[in-house]
């Protein structure tokens, strides 16, 4: 399997799936980004089996497959690359990632994208469709207030109510409550959540 991507572009959606991926796991695989190439489009994911992320991204390639790649070493050597194309030739075998940078080369040990959980899809799914500057503001506001008490779930997270006529972000840790609500912004039908801190 082999793609070509800018680095600036792929360690832009590294960094956003990161945040979902563990260091401190029973399940080394765990550890690894899944990237899975179809028609031309890599889907990155990570998990910690209770948070998990995904984003896409165009890539140069005529090939399919997948293979889960350590995320540590990628991000590390991403970060000290300047902004040019890479390729990824990743032998289907041994699953061994080659990464061509200019003059450089990079080999990694990847593992069977196979043995990666997967990822949930979220069935009979309702979705509201927020400005991002506005998802970005409410969590900014309220998330100094989330609970750390594993003991309490509830409380670990920002509470999120959408209704038709505005929205609201909740989030305590029982000593401190905080209520953020936009009037500028609404769902089509009321519905509510609780947004884990991690994610």
């Amino acid at each position: 399997m082999r793609f070509i991507v800018s680095t600036s572009t792929l360690l832009k959606h590294l960094q956003t799936v990161n945040g979902a991926s563990s260091s401190s796991t029973v399940l080394p695989i765990l550890e690894n980004f899944l990237f899975e190439i179809k028609d031309g489009n890599l889907t990155i994911s990570a998990t910690d089996l209770q948070t998990s992320m995904t984003t896409a991204l165009a890539v140069e390639s005529k090939e399919e497959g997948k293979v889960a790649v350590p995320s540590k070493i990628l991000l590390d050597t991403l970060k000290t690359l300047p902004d040019q194309p890479i390729a990824f030739n990743i032998d289907d075998a041994t699953f061994a990632i080659e990464i061509s940078a200019g003059d450089g080369k990079y080999k990694l040990s990847g593992e069977n994208g196979d043995d990666f959980p997967k990822i949930p899809v979220v069935e009979n799914a309702s979705s509201v469709n927020l400005p991002a500057s506005v998802l970005t503001e409410a969590i900014t506001k309220t998330i100094f207030a989330v609970s750390n008490d594993e003991l309490r779930p509830a409380m670990t997270g920002v509470f999120c109510q959408l209704s038709q006529q505005h929205i609201t972000f909740v989030a305590t840790d029982a000593h401190k409550l905080v209520r953020y609500r936009r009037m500028d912004s609404k769902a089509d039908k009321a519905t509510s959540f609780i947004l884990p801190k991690k994610p």
